[in-house]
């Protein structure tokens, strides 16, 4: 078993470095990274491996017993006195004992192997999830040197205008108060990268000032209602690792009503007799092989019913508790449903509210250019067309981390 299971975890290292469908190429190596680096993960698999151990010991005979006895004073006997005694003996456990033993840690082994699974999973969400805001954070800054880039020509446009005579000094110095607001944004928001970088190489295992790469991510495509719901409730790990753990209990039930049954020992005396000085018989000195079989009596039988209780106790246990985990995996989607349709209905928003706002913004700008206008309405709707670049960047973040979170719960795996 050990050695399919060792199979099952390369082939799943297999997936995470194949192509990951609907990330970038610089968050797939990142993937990779943290696949290969995260403590927590091999902490898993870990104790994955350490449940394969314990199947192995639990599939074992209990050791044989052997003891040794000198006669202080010999029992003689007529071909001579006993001098010493050696006994070998091996109990064996009821018929089929072994291996329900076997079953049962072995359906516990498989338990911990969906839990490094669902660890797995839960890491590569970790990891997209720090890793789209980066992403925003780059897009807020071209953005906002955009913004700075378009103010300084609207302070060159005011400036000239004053100059001839056609503005005022007012619109020069409303333009620099925003140039100023807007220089400020932006040096806070480089700011921002320390702390965001220090989580995202965290996840990873490396130094928390290595540079991280951040490359342009294209725009999610629509995703339909009910996204991969069909999934929810069949390939999620935990659930999975809810059903090894009832099929465990069920061996232990088996056990301890096997446990109840007698056990069989098997042995063999060896006798070491010396030889008689005062006559002489058949046989004289001649060492006694004796061979020898025992049965254990189970008459404290209470523990044995209070084990096998104990075992269906928590069969219904982990039936709860799956249901229950069923239950807020479909309130978890749900939830998650919505927040998708919410951003893909924000992101239209935004950018039909983008182009409006871009053409109101041209005309104002043409009107001020021919004196027609002052340049505060220019300035207010630049700073809308800011403030809606910005919303979509942020809804086109949420939405990813939504999917990536729907992925997870469903446990997409990356050939899909």
């Amino acid at each position: 078993m050990k050695d399919h299971m060792i199979k099952r975890f390369f082939s799943f290292l297999f997936l995470v470095f194949t192509a990951i469908s609907g990330f970038s190429q610089s968050l797939e190596d990142y993937l990779k990274i943290a696949a290969e680096n995260n403590p927590g993960l091999k902490g898993s698999y870990k104790e994955f491996e350490a449940a394969l151990e314990k199947a192995a010991q639990i599939r074992s005979l209990a050791d044989p017993t052997i003891s040794f006895g000198y006669f202080i004073s010999p029992v003689e006997t007529r071909v001579g006195p006993q001098r010493a005694r050696l006994s070998l003996n091996q109990m064996f456990p009821w018929f089929g004992t072994l291996k329900y033993y076997g079953k049962g840690s072995e359906a516990l082994a498989e338990a911990k192997f969906q839990s490094f699974i669902n660890a797995k999973n839960k890491l590569f969400f970790d990891v997209s999830a720090a890793y789209f805001p980066l992403h925003e954070l780059e897009r807020f800054i071209e953005i906002e040197k955009e913004n700075i880039e378009i103010l300084s020509n609207y302070k060159s446009l005011a400036t000239s205008q004053f100059s001839n005579g056609k503005g005022s000094m007012v619109d020069v110095l409303r333009v620099d108060i925003m140039l100023k607001d807007a220089e400020t944004n932006l040096s806070i928001l480089e700011k921002q990268r320390k702390p965001l970088i220090a989580v995202f190489n965290k996840l990873l295992n490396r130094p928390e000032d290595e540079v991280v790469e951040i490359e342009d991510l294209l725009m999610t495509a629509y995703i339909p209602d009910d996204y991969r719901k069909d999934s929810l409730l069949d390939s999620n790990p935990i659930l999975q690792e809810f059903d090894f753990k009832i099929a465990a209990a069920q061996s232990n039930e088996h056990t301890a009503a096997s446990q109840s049954m007698p056990k069989i020992g098997v042995g063999l005396d060896y006798v070491i007799i010396g030889k008689r000085e005062d006559m002489m018989v058949a046989g004289n000195g001649k060492n006694a092989l004796m061979p020898m079989v025992s049965m254990s009596l189970p008459i404290f039988s209470g523990k044995y019913k209070a084990a096998q209780k104990e075992a269906q106790l928590m069969q219904e246990a982990y039936r709860y508790q799956k249901e229950d985990f069923e239950n807020q995996l479909i309130s978890s989607y749900e939830k998650l449903d919505f927040a998708i349709a919410k951003q893909q209905a924000l992101i239209d928003l935004y950018e039909e509210q983008m182009k409006q706002t871009k053409q109101s913004l041209e005309l104002l700008y043409s009107a001020y250019s021919n004196s027609e206008n002052s340049i505060e309405e220019v300035l207010q709707m630049q700073q809308q067309v800011l403030k809606y670049q910005k919303l979509k960047v942020t809804a086109e973040t949420a939405l990813k981390i939504n999917i990536a979170e729907i992925d997870y719960l469903t446990a997409k795996s990356f050939d899909q």
